[in-house]
């Protein structure tokens, strides 16, 4: 992970340091569903680093997919991922994926099907664009993000920094992916102390947060924070519900006065004055946009590193 976080803050000073590197080298990105900074962040990291990527949006461009093994082709599907997946490993060097979970089916989404399907059929390379369960290029880039504002902040750390994952309220259910991923990678990470806070009933799976404090007082996670992360999901146990939408757990300015002074992420799209307020937003204390700004450097150092095994 320090490997990675030191090639993204290289790649951030010197974006064409490796411009040769995808020369003759094709990148595909398929889209499942709709996408701003994923898309065009890794887009231009491909760029930087010579790769033609080419865009596919499977649900508008493209046939209706089959993913289960041995399915009887009288609905909707037109095309099965097995025969279309080696086409793609015909076509590119690198295949990046974007799924999305449905939020019916529990089993079926973390079972991550669809990208396990790309990658037993490609034949080649497949980064994760985010998953039914996982999105690692936005966690890549929230831990290059904290060390990056940590660096610039020394005399603001005297030890590991204390990082607090809260929930926050949303019009809609949403998935658990990012709140996975970030739990996973902070937990990994083993740098900080790191704080899961939220309401009753939203507890994320274990294997992804073990590790962590959690507790359901917002308040008390938010004491002494270094970082805030705010995120709205759906509920785990009883699957993709929204038991609780109460707007206290919306950050606001009184809350962060409970803080050392945090700094807040989200990983955007954000619902303004739902999950987060438009005095912390637009406040200094917000790195919103340095942290999507990140996004490019964290994608290009892992196609960086795809391509340089590649050529081994």
């Amino acid at each position: 992970m320090d490997a990675l976080i030191k090639k993204a803050l290289m790649y951030k000073a010197n974006p064409f340091a490796d411009k040769l590197l995808g020369a003759n080298k094709r990148i595909g990105l398929l889209f499942l569903n709709p996408s701003m900074r994923t898309r065009l962040s890794t887009q231009v990291a491909a760029q930087n680093l010579g790769l033609e990527p080419i865009v596919f949006n499977v649900d508008k461009d493209g046939w209706a997919l089959e993913f289960e093994e041995e399915a009887i082709m009288s609905g909707n599907t037109v095309e099965h991922v097995k025969d279309a997946a080696p086409i793609l490993g015909k076509y590119f060097d690198i295949l990046c994926i974007r799924t999305f979970p449905s939020l019916k089916n529990k089993e079926d989404d973390y079972s991550e099907l669809f990208i396990k399907q790309f990658i037993k059929y490609s034949g080649i390379p497949v980064v994760s664009l985010e998953s039914a369960t996982l999105h690692p290029l936005q966690s890549l880039t929230d831990v290059i993000t904290i060390h990056e504002e940590m660096a610039a902040r020394r005399s603001a750390f005297t030890g590991q920094p204390k990082i607090v994952l809260t929930w926050a309220p949303h019009v809609k259910a949403l998935p658990q992916c990012v709140a996975n991923s970030f739990s996973q990678w902070m937990n990994g990470w083993g740098k900080a102390q790191f704080v899961i806070t939220h309401p009753e009933d939203y507890e994320l799976d274990e294997k992804f947060t073990r590790g962590a404090t959690i507790t359901h007082d917002q308040d008390e996670a938010l004491k002494d924070a270094d970082f805030v992360y705010v995120k709205n999901w759906s509920t785990y146990r009883d699957y993709g519900k929204i038991y609780c939408n109460d707007p206290e757990w919306m950050l606001t300015n009184d809350k962060l006065r409970l803080t050392r002074n945090a700094r807040i992420m989200h990983c955007l799209p954000v619902r303004r004055n739902v999950e987060l307020s438009d005095e912390v937003l637009d406040s200094p204390a917000s790195i919103v946009t340095q942290q999507a700004g990140n996004r490019v450097w964290a994608a290009q150092a892992i196609l960086s590193d795809l391509l340089k095994r590649s050529n081994q």
